[in-house]
């Protein structure tokens, strides 16, 4: 559809109703949730939950890119069996990259880059990107009959995910050449499909307040560099990368049920 035939005030219409709605199923799920007992029972609930890690690259990237953090979130739910599903944003970060040779057609016989004013300039080439993905898990509470946690919500933690990872090169420079649009010749923006395993441990305790997990992380995906051209060797890069996280990650999970409230008894 031609864009001057786009209804926009129909589109803002629809978006507001598509909020209103997913307002609706929020507070419904948080009033179906409302009054559990973790330590009794095993409780359907959502989960906000943040999290870091400290990564390895693998495969291509290794080529690219050493050890980066990343910094994410999630929402998910956990359902009465166990069952967990949500999303998961990463953003991903650095300061080990491997390719300078990028910038090697910039500078002086001397190793320098020069700015517009004839100076010296700095620029640091740092790494940046992010992982989305959809993931789909189980909580075992128990081995054999033992239980692995204070409450049978709590135990061995593992997922499975599909999304994307995106990384590219992050330039900070004064140098023309490479700011703005300039910038893209160089920073081999690179994303692709994504798939993800987790295993670990979670612990939901029988309040809200201390509730976390942690566990090892892979990530496999495959890339292509999406600028397409790259200024440095003058050439179309069209090739498949394979590339791999692993990492150790950390997280804060905060529960949105309502706890049974505590009864005391005299006599």
């Amino acid at each position: 559809m031609p864009l001057h035939n786009v209804d926009f005030d129909y589109i803002v219409f629809m978006n507001k109703r598509f909020l209103l709605v997913m307002i609706v199923i929020i507070i419904n799920v948080l009033h179906a949730s409302a009054q559990v007992n973790p330590k009794d029972s095993i409780v359907f609930t959502p989960i906000v939950s943040t999290s870091v890690s400290v990564n390895f690259p693998g495969g291509d990237l290794v080529n690219r890119f050493g050890m980066n953090g990343s910094l994410g979130g999630a929402f998910s739910f956990k359902t009465r069996t166990n069952w967990l599903f949500g999303f998961k944003y990463d953003y991903i970060f650095g300061k080990d990259v491997k390719e300078g040779q990028i910038l090697n057609q910039l500078k002086t016989k001397d190793g320098f880059i020069i700015n517009s004013d004839g100076m010296l300039s700095e620029t640091d080439l740092l790494e940046r990107g992010y992982v989305l993905k959809g993931i789909f898990g189980r909580v075992i509470p128990l081995f054999g009959e033992a239980k692995l946690g204070p409450n049978i919500n709590s135990g061995l933690f593992c997922w499975i995910g599909l999304g994307i990872l995106q990384h590219r090169i992050h330039i900070k420079s004064e140098v023309p050449q490479l700011q703005g649009e300039y910038s893209k010749g160089y920073d081999r923006l690179s994303n692709g499909i994504a798939v993800s395993e987790f295993i670990g441990y979670m612990y939901l305790g029988n309040s809200r307040m201390i509730n976390f997990y942690f566990g090892f992380e892979l990530n496999q995906a495959w890339t292509k560099n999406r600028r397409g051209y790259n200024y440095d060797t003058m050439s179309v890069d069209e090739e498949l990368r394979f590339d791999v996280l692993t990492g150790f990650r950390f997280g804060w999970i905060l529960p949105l049920y309502k706890k049974v409230p505590s009864e005391f008894y005299y006599n």
